[in-house]
Formats: structure tokens, sequence, C-alpha cells
């Protein structure tokens, strides 16, 4: 096995309703519940930033155990 990293862009980076920033937690929790991580396991837990200061948006690395051709996170990619 091996890793691959995957950045997700676009995600707001404060919860709706609320003036916190979005979690490891909630994220773990969406991508166990979208279809196209089905079989995926994560290698650690995603890693969140906060795109600019006059931004709304939040860049998150996501951290997957692979198979040495990558293709677990090709799957997802070509989605």
């Amino acid at each position: 096995m091996s890793k691959s990293y995957l950045k997700i862009l676009g995600l707001l980076y404060i919860v709706d309703n609320t003036n916190l920033p979005i979690t490891p937690g909630i994220i773990e929790g969406v991508l166990k519940e979208t279809h196209i991580f089905n079989n995926v396991v994560l290698a650690s837990k995603p890693y969140i930033i906060e795109a600019s200061n006059n931004s709304d948006s939040a860049v998150i690395w996501v951290n997957i155990w692979d198979l040495q051709n990558g293709s677990k996170a090709k799957s997802i990619i070509n989605h």
C-alpha cells in the first residue's frame, strides 16, 4: 500500500449558521457519506486551511491509502 494525496477546493471555511471553522471531523463524516469515497480509507486526518484572509473558502488535503499505481485516487478524480 502507498499513500495518495488529494486536494479539495471550494468548500466553505465557516460552517453554515455558525462562526466556527470547518473541522477534520466534519470532512471525515462527509467523505464517508459520499459514494465516490466508497472503499477508501483515510491515512490521516484531513488538513484544512483558509484559502486567504479575504476568502470564505477552504483548501483541504486528504491523505488516502492507495495501491501502488494510484488506482483509488484516479477513480475519485475521474468520477
